[in-house]
């Protein structure tokens, strides 16, 4: 796998690969903007951090858009009232 500068060696499960080449891309694409904007001003290490946090954030954007747990109490609630009124 190539991250950045980087060539790793993984094992994967094989129906893991496309995710993997994914989240590589994800990585790069991350790296390279933040490198692009802040090359010269900001150290590597900085921006390697710069990504992981955008990456990061997006992440937790995507659980929030993806939390059922209110849905999945008001739907006990209303089975609990039907089953009461039944």
């Amino acid at each position: 796998m190539h991250l950045y500068d980087t060539d790793m060696a993984v094992n994967i499960n094989r129906d893991d690969e496309e995710l993997y080449r994914k989240a590589a891309k994800l990585i790069n694409d991350a790296v390279n903007t933040y490198s692009n904007i802040f090359k010269g001003r900001k150290s590597e290490k900085e921006i390697l951090y710069m990504a992981m946090v955008d990456i990061a954030l997006r992440f937790e954007k995507t659980n929030l858009r993806n939390d059922t747990l209110p849905y999945d109490n008001i739907l006990k609630q209303l089975t609990k009232e039907i089953e009461e009124a039944l």
